[in-house]
């Protein structure tokens, strides 16, 4: 049994130096440890022995299983070492190769590129943008804007309401308050920013979207004023040959209003399905600031007078870039963005 435990030794080393992975190592270590390993086979042979003879056994067996066990832990690290070397050889990246091929870039969004073009063009006219919180009080959403408590754009149906007097905005026309509050007149403002309303999302509604307002307040502004401001507004965005009109309308916080229409982009005015037929679209609502609004600021509306338009800029990108369903602006759907 002395000869065959040197034996297993001897050939268990032999297979240690040719060892090349730590699988091979794993096999060769269940050969030898293993439940039926070959180490473990002769060690039970033990049994047969004299007293005297199986002390002598035992003896050297532990002197070859501590040999064997020092041998396995040094292959395993000069496996580890050599394997650690070949990929670290395999992974090394040569700094100054040149790049083998380019790597695609994304590009601007549809909505963030029509938003930098209504800006430009409100800059390129002297305005500045100005930017607001879009949790809101009530008093600057409504109140101050000269909209009553029975008015029905307070109704919860129309504004997400956080408690009695905080709300999500519903449109940027605070930010005229806030505007009004803090800086010193005149000035002309270009403000951005997400509005949220009600509504269920369908190909022309959402619950949140972005508009960009125009505030102009100054001594002897007039709504001739406002017409050739927007007029110019409209040609920077869309082309010198789009036509603009207006039409009398309606809001609480400017007097007299007046909602824009635009020649249709898609048929030039001839009449198509998109513009149904009349050869105009609707752009954005206007009108001179109501002098209640100015004078809840602090500012005698006999001195001081102001007009403010608002535009939907998704709506933009929508009649710019034929968009037929709003939601594709806002769902990230790489398929829709590459085509931009």
């Amino acid at each position: 049994m002395l000869e065959q435990l040197n034996q297993i030794k001897s050939e268990t080393l032999e297979r240690l130096k040719n060892a090349e992975t730590e699988s091979n190592l794993e096999e060769i270590y269940a050969s030898t440890f293993g439940k039926n390993g070959t180490l473990t086979q002769i060690m039970r042979g033990m049994a047969k022995l004299t007293k005297e003879e199986r002390a002598e056994f035992g003896k050297t067996a532990n002197v070859v299983k501590q040999e064997l066990e020092g041998s396995f832990a040094e292959c395993t690290l000069r496996i580890r070492e050599k394997e650690q070397q070949r990929r670290f050889e395999e992974e090394a990246v040569d700094v100054t190769e040149p790049g083998k091929r380019s790597v695609p870039m994304g590009h601007i969004h549809p909505l963030t590129k029509v938003y930098r073009e209504i800006r430009d063009a409100l800059v390129g006219m002297g305005f500045t943008t100005f930017d607001g919180p879009e949790v809101e009080y009530d008093d600057y959403n409504f109140t101050m804007l000269n909209l009553p408590l029975d008015h029905p754009a307070r109704d919860m149906q129309d504004t997400f309401y956080i408690n009695d007097k905080v709300l999500l905005r519903t449109h940027t026309s605070p930010c005229e308050i806030r505007a009004l509050k803090t800086l010193k007149p005149p000035f002309r403002l270009a403000i951005p920013g997400r509005v949220f309303r009600v509504d269920e999302a369908d190909a022309t509604h959402s619950p949140v979207f972005m508009q960009l307002e125009g505030l102009v307040i100054d001594r002897n502004v007039n709504f001739s004023d406002m017409m050739g401001t927007i007029s110019t507004f409209v040609k920077a965005v869309f082309g010198d040959d789009v036509k603009t009109r207006f039409r009398p309308s309606y809001f609480p916080f400017t007097e007299p209003s007046a909602e824009v229409d635009m020649s249709c982009t898609i048929c030039g005015g001839k009449g198509c399905r998109v513009c149904k037929g009349t050869g105009w679209i609707e752009i954005m609502g206007c009108g001179v600031t109501n002098p209640h609004e100015i004078a809840n600021c602090g500012y005698d509306p006999n001195e001081w007078n102001a007009f403010a338009f608002g535009v939907g800029v998704d709506r933009v990108a929508s009649l710019k870039y034929g968009i037929t369903d709003i939601r594709l602006q806002y769902e990230n759907d790489a398929r829709f963005l590459k085509q931009f």
